[in-house]
């Protein structure tokens, strides 16, 4: 028996057993077992040719990757969002190989991948999928391309093909701590009360992966699938945001029901609909900002910024301003949002803001 029909065998067991208090470890035991072929999955057999086209150098401030399943319109959307003109027409795999394209936004360069249509079985390999999944996975943020026309269907596969994977979309790594020992059993607390989890269903999972000595503390009440997430360790947590293209061709009712969806834009290609909302949401997403620096007693230069991610601090601009800057660091007078007063003195901890102007005083 192959892995694949392993991986149906169980996924068809847990459809079939009940949820509830007596099947829990069984279904966390298969869960495990689930988790760890489709591990084996991923893993590839031979290192055979380099598929043409997947391998795209990272390049610009940030990464996007358009998911979606054929003909929904990732194609025309990266010809209009940047000058890049990749092939479209209204014929399935248009697309058969990642075409790169760069929008220009706010200063900076956001790299947009046109990544060929996935269809059902994509993380088994079908159509291309495990290249396509693999080149999500190096992404910032993850757009998902769906069809308004067709409903949640389209929305509900992707996310079970990427789930598959290990790709875990707008939700934040488990607060768990695991810790493998060498010896002493295991260790097992946690600091809430957990209604999901329990001490002999940890036990049970971690014998799965063969793993008998170890310190687990639970920060948070997850799931038995979120502990697997921390056991395998190498799922990707990022931001996606749905995008609903052809709303030209359905009710205004459905459009404002899709349009208050969590995480999700409603525009249309054809008719160059809500394009601008969407740049600027994607922008908010990518947490991006823009720092403008100053030379003493001269005018900002507002026509270069830097472009930093948010959260970023005083020495993080030094470094992309100049590695060897740091080491001379005196002080930096900061004008912007993220001071008290125009312009501050500040150290190299001090958190940047969007917009902010920046000038570095050297020994």
């Amino acid at each position: 028996m192959g892995i694949t029909e392993k991986i149906g065998e169980i996924e068809r067991e847990i459809a079939r057993t009940q949820k509830n208090k007596a099947t829990e470890y069984h279904l966390g035991l298969l869960k495990a077992k689930l988790a760890k072929y489709r591990a084996q999955l991923l893993e590839p057999k031979t290192a055979g040719a380099k598929g043409d086209g997947f391998d795209v150098m990272k390049s610009g401030d940030a990464r996007v990757a358009l998911i979606g399943f054929p003909s929904v319109g990732k194609s025309t959307f990266l010809s209009l969002m940047t000058s890049t003109a990749s092939e479209a027409a209204s014929y399935e795999f248009t697309t058969l190989t990642c075409i790169p394209g760069v929008i220009e936004y706010k200063g900076a360069n956001i790299q947009l991948l046109d990544l060929p249509g996935i269809i059902e079985g994509a993380a088994q390999g079908k159509g291309r999928g495990r290249q396509v999944i693999a080149v999500a996975r190096t992404a910032d943020v993850v757009i998902m391309m769906l069809d308004a026309t067709k409903g949640e269907v389209q929305k509900e596969l992707l996310e079970k093909e990427l789930e598959s994977v290990g790709i875990r979309l707008n939700r934040s790594k488990p607060n768990i701590y695991f810790k493998p020992k060498k010896g002493g059993g295991l260790s097992f607390n946690s600091t809430v009360p957990l209604t999901m989890c329990s001490e002999k269903l940890v036990q049970l999972i971690l014998h799965e992966y063969k793993i008998f000595n170890a310190e687990v503390l639970f920060r948070e009440d997850s799931t038995p699938d979120e502990f697997i997430d921390v056991i395998v360790g190498n799922r990707v947590y990022m931001p996606c945001l749905y995008v609903y293209n052809k709303v030209d061709q359905i009710s205004i009712e459905e459009v404002d029901r899709l349009a208050h969806v969590p995480n999700s834009v409603v525009i249309s290609c054809g008719m160059k609909l809500n394009l601008d909302y969407l740049l600027e949401t994607l922008w908010e997403y990518l947490a991006l900002i823009c720092i403008y620096t100053k030379k003493r007693g001269e005018r900002p230069d507002f026509s270069d910024a830097i472009i930093m991610r948010r959260a970023a601090s005083v020495e993080h601009v030094c470094h992309r301003i100049h590695r060897t800057l740091v080491g001379q660091f005196k002080y930096a007078l900061v004008w912007g949002t993220s001071t008290k007063y125009s312009p501050q003195r500040v150290g190299l901890t001090h958190i940047m803001e969007h917009e902010d102007v920046i000038q570095v005083v050297k020994k």
